[in-house]
């Protein structure tokens, strides 16, 4: 990796390091370009996949053989249990991923994201190797997610939640799981175990945390193939949190890009301490189901192995509810009564299947007895608004994993045959477009035509100069190509042909 404050130079090798001179067919010399690695190496690719496949945005380098191929990626809302994670993770046994990152998913000051540094300093102890940590600006699991695995270079991703603990041989197997791995294999989902009390029965939140142990493509722990991400586009931002994004990308991974499997590792994921109105703040969930039925049809539930809910009986709660108000603004009593008595009853019965399985203990009925008066309102307004939110909704597709940007009128003002650096100067919204891009893990990379090279108007290190300038106001850039050939030489470089691409 390139020493820290250090910038990647565009066609300027390091000392001691040599650039393959590539030989096109026409030309009157043979230039040396040179693309740059993530970790400031020179070297030349022929394919966009081998580009992709070499020029990152982030320190996670080629795994040596010691190593997983693969990055976990850890999102986080700065849990106090991210330590116990990442601990547990340094101590086991077998090989090292390739790196951590750690994605910090916390809004800052007027929105902004936190500043990575923060949480960097409470992590700055653990030996942990390729660790790294990025904000994602507070964007949810799924924004947080897809940031992470755009910054992976390793063929896997592996997802952890800040909250679960692996097993101490959870590398070990991770390891044999990913050697097992078949060529359509897609994803490799974790097991996850769910301790609940033994003293007495599971509160109503604890039965829910424990529904985890059994759900599909969790990624509470859940590996895929970093190609496969790219593919479909990661996870749907539309998910705003951690519920049925990663049901939707297991649907989309599996119907378009391979199987999922099972391996054999095993994490755990304790009951995190709660209020008393999670219940209530769960129905939000309700809108996401909306967005799940409009992308993958009335089947979905079935597909994914999610229980069907009680929405059709919550809407008929609150259709008894608002009818008894009716009537009773109406100054028609017995059907008021009626109405209310149809609420009533319901309501009871929700309360007693939420009670039953339960400890039956006074906080947790009071807890359920509020709660189930007031969820089934709750849950038919998140339905409501799900259905008008998300009546369009088209396919996920995500952001690409790399955009190439033309260098003058794109990137800076177009002055024809610039030789000069100090006339280089950014277009209106170029550092900002850049900024978010990056910010998000996308690559980006130059390609531009510089034929006054080929006629003798502007020397080699003339245009070297240059860039080295663009590279300076605008960079890093990921990849850079340059095509010095005239408009009669024929090459395959020369926009709009596609050699540089």
């Amino acid at each position: 990796m390139r020493p820290p404050g250090q910038r990647r130079s565009a066609f300027h090798a390091p000392p001691g390091t040599v650039c393959r001179q590539e030989k096109w067919a026409h030309a009157r010399f043979r230039p040396v370009l040179c693309e740059w690695s993530a970790s400031g190496r020179p070297f030349v690719t022929t394919t966009s996949q081998d580009r992709l496949a070499h020029a990152g945005t982030g320190p996670v380098d080629d795994p040596a053989p010691a190593t997983l191929p693969s990055t976990v990626v850890v999102p986080t809302i700065g849990r106090r249990s991210l330590r116990v994670l990442l601990e547990a993770l340094s101590d086991g046994v077998g090989p090292a991923p390739a790196a951590v990152i750690v994605v910090d998913d916390r809004h800052g000051p007027r929105g902004g994201g936190r500043p990575a540094g923060q949480l960097v300093e409470t992590l700055a102890d653990l030996d942990i190797a390729g660790l790294r940590v990025v904000s994602s600006g507070g964007g949810g699991p799924a924004r947080a997610r897809n940031l992470g695995w755009r910054l992976a270079n390793t063929e896997w991703v592996s997802f952890l939640d800040d909250d679960v603990i692996p097993d101490h041989d959870w590398r070990r197997r991770l390891a044999a799981d990913l050697a097992a791995a078949e060529a359509g294999t897609a994803g490799i989902q974790g097991r996850v175990r769910v301790p609940l009390p033994t003293e007495r029965r599971p509160t109503d939140w604890e039965r829910a945390t424990a529904g985890l142990a059994s759900a599909r493509w969790i990624t509470a722990d859940m590996t895929y193939r970093r190609s496969a991400l790219s593919a479909v586009g990661g996870f749907d931002e539309r998910f705003p949190r951690a519920f049925r994004e990663d049901a939707d990308l297991g649907l989309r991974v599996s119907t378009a890009q391979g199987t999922l499997t099972t391996g054999r590792r095993w994490v755990t994921h304790p009951v995190r301490p709660t209020g008393d109105w999670i219940s209530l703040r769960q129905q939000r969930g309700n809108a996401d189901d909306l967005l799940m039925r409009r992308l993958h049809g009335t089947t979905w539930r079935h597909r994914v192995g999610a229980p069907t809910g009680r929405r059709s009986r919550h809407l008929s709660l609150v259709a008894a509810a608002v009818a008894a108000a009716g009537f009773s603004a109406t100054r028609r009593p017995r059907l008021a009564g009626w109405a209310a008595l149809g609420w009533s009853a319901g309501t009871v019965e929700f309360a007693v299947a939420r009670i039953a399985p339960g400890p039956r203990d006074w906080p947790e009925l009071r807890r359920m007895l509020t709660t189930s008066a007031v969820i089934p309102f709750a849950a038919t307004w998140h339905t409501a608004a799900g259905a008008v939110h998300h009546r369009q909704a088209p396919p996920w597709r995500g952001l690409p994993d790399l955009v190439l940007f033309d260098r003058d009128g794109t990137l800076v003002h177009d002055i024809p045959y610039n030789g000069d650096p100090a006339l280089v100067a950014p277009v209106d919204g170029a550092v900002e477009a850049l900024r978010q891009l990056r910010a998000r893990g996308v690559r980006t990379g130059v390609i531009t035509n510089q034929s006054a090279v080929a006629t003798g108007t502007i020397s080699f290190d003339d245009m070297r100069s240059v860039n080295n300038r663009v590279e300076e106001l605008l960079g890093p850039f990921d990849t850079w190509h340059v095509c010095p050939h005239g408009h009669s030489e024929g090459c395959a470089c020369r926009k709009p042909a596609p050699g540089m691409v």
